[in-house]
């Protein structure tokens, strides 16, 4: 079943993701109409927020970040055939992490400073995500099963650090003491809260883009994710190729909390993340697990999510209406995969 699942939900082209996004809009619009609103009103007010100013553009670029690196780590995860969903509890671990070191280089230079916690957060990631690589590779457990608990266990592990060790004693809420400002990501547009972030973020695109398509190891990983026997007959060592999909996915998402530490929050939260590690598995299934794919559907996921609550003020729609064009998605991109099989089964019966 996880293996059925594993092989049908990435998509073929990049044709069969945008037409999954157009009748998940499409399906939507139908949603609005039921509720006696109008759609054309209502994506142009989700748009307008999202994308029809300077600051609805920077909260937009500022939600892309965390969907965008995480999206990238899945993506190539998926390449390598590891079906990581540990994303969101490897965010928690790279946010603690780069919280924790932020706080002990106080008054460093800020370059130090955030390059020592754009490591740590990369490392506390890929830890987290390697646990579930070594109970794949030694134990045979699923990785599906696995990063899904990880998840949980991360995050509440998070929440004792900020209720307990890390607590801020100034505060009564659960999080870590502010960062200075040598540990704060520069904000590149001012009047914004826009950071660096999506420089890396960019930058991250690209440089796995390269990497998938432009060295040995890349195609390794493409190889090993096709046919992992094939793959190890021809000499590829599959065992390392599948710890680097583990620990690729685990250090970009950790990344991804240091960026939300370091770039929007100036602190490690409680609650760092609304679901970013979740929705960036449909972001790189809809990106084609391609990073530069990934990167312009973590552009729309991130406009979508922005432009929520402008729609349900301005229009009257429930922001939730996005929560289900995002399933949707998943829906069209499964249907377009299963149907030409359903097709070929229904043909041979026949026949």
């Amino acid at each position: 079943m996880i293996e059925t699942v594993r092989r049908t939900l990435v998509a073929r082209n990049l044709l069969s993701g945008i037409l999954a996004v157009l009748l998940a809009l499409l399906a939507g619009a139908l949603l609005i109409l039921a509720l006696g609103r109008d759609p054309v009103a209502a994506y142009g007010a989700l748009f307008s927020a999202s994308l029809g100013s300077t600051n609805g553009l920077a909260e937009t670029a500022i939600r892309t970040v965390p969907l965008a690196l995480c999206g990238i780590g899945i993506a190539l995860a998926f390449r390598a055939g590891v079906f990581n969903v540990g994303a969101e509890g490897q965010l928690f671990i790279g946010g603690i992490s780069a919280a924790y070191v932020g706080t002990l280089l106080d008054g460093q230079p800020q370059l130090l400073a955030l390059s020592l916690m754009a490591v740590a957060a990369a490392i506390g990631g890929a830890l987290w995500s390697g646990i579930a690589a070594v109970l794949k590779l030694r134990f045979r457990s699923d990785e599906l099963i696995t990063t899904i608990m990880l998840n949980y266990i991360g995050i509440f592990f998070v929440g004792y650090l900020l209720h307990g060790p890390l607590h801020d004693p100034g505060s009564a809420l659960a999080q870590t003491v502010r960062l200075g400002a040598e540990a704060r990501l520069p904000v590149l547009v001012p009047g914004t809260r826009l950071h660096f972030g999506i420089v890396i973020a960019v930058a991250a695109a690209f440089i796995a883009q390269l990497y998938l398509w432009r060295t040995v190891a890349g195609f390794r990983l493409r190889a090993t994710g096709q046919n992992p026997r094939a793959a190890e007959n021809a000499g590829i060592n599959v065992r390392r190729v599948i710890v680097v999909g583990f620990l690729t996915c685990g250090a970009l998402a950790g990344l991804a909390g240091f960026t939300e530490v370091a770039g929007v929050q100036r602190r490690m939260i409680e609650n760092l993340s609304p679901g970013y590690g979740y929705t960036a598995i449909i972001v790189a299934l809809l990106g084609q697990t391609n990073p530069i794919g990934v990167l312009f559907a973590a552009a729309l996921f991130a406009a979508l999510q922005v432009g929520s609550t402008t729609m349900e003020s301005a229009v009257g729609v429930p922001s939730s209406l996005t929560m289900i064009i995002q399933a949707l998605v998943v829906l069209f991109l499964l249907a377009q995969n299963v149907m030409p099989r359903f097709r070929r089964k229904k043909t041979g019966a026949t026949a």
